[in-house]
């Protein structure tokens, strides 16, 4: 029982807890139904991103775990209200569960990275997203029964999530410039 606390201080476990419901907060914005994929182009998908050039590889994709969680147990707190199991199992499945491979990919990197600054924060989320791709196609494909249907599909949303890559980026940039040695990418270099 020491052990895992000395793993995950109180201070990390509150940011990972934040984190989860900054997620959550996203989650007010409702989705657009563009197509007909049956998946919505929201803004949630940005939290993941923020959380690993924030948190880092562990406790960011703990953060979106956590939030996943909570969904699945049947808290309202996907856009649109979505809740329960239904929403694993339909066609936003897969980038669902991608969301904790993309704060695992971004925060991978930040934590690599000699300067967190935002060329390297921007090859991380673009990362991050790719990851998301990277589950949220294959199972799109495996729901409707048509794999390059579903990758031309979710080419709808490679021009918004291109524009969240650059924003949560630039936001991330700022907060490490405003918080410098208190994040991620900083943490090993204050050490």
């Amino acid at each position: 029982m020491s052990g895992s606390r000395a793993s995950l201080p109180a201070a990390d476990l509150a940011r990972t807890v934040v984190f989860a419901a900054f997620i959550a907060v996203l989650g007010i914005f409702p989705g657009v139904y563009v197509g007909t994929s049956g998946i919505p182009i929201v803004l949630q998908n940005a939290g993941p991103l923020l959380a690993g050039s924030l948190l880092g590889a562990r406790r960011g994709a703990m953060s979106v775990a956590l939030f996943l969680a909570l969904t699945a147990l049947g808290l309202p707190l996907l856009s649109g209200g979505r809740a329960g199991i239904g929403p694993f199992l339909g066609p936003s499945g897969g980038y669902l569960l991608g969301w904790i491979l993309s704060a695992l990919v971004a925060g991978l990197i930040v934590e690599r990275a000699k300067s967190p600054g935002l060329p390297v924060l921007l090859v991380a989320n673009a990362a991050g997203l790719a990851a998301d791709y990277l589950i949220g196609v294959p199972f799109l494909g495996l729901y409707t029964g048509d794999l390059p249907a579903a990758a031309v599909q979710s080419l709808t949303f490679l021009p918004g999530d291109v524009a969240k890559v650059v924003v949560v980026s630039l936001i991330a940039a700022l907060l490490y410039r405003a918080l410098p040695g208190q994040l991620a990418g900083s943490a090993k270099r204050s050490a």
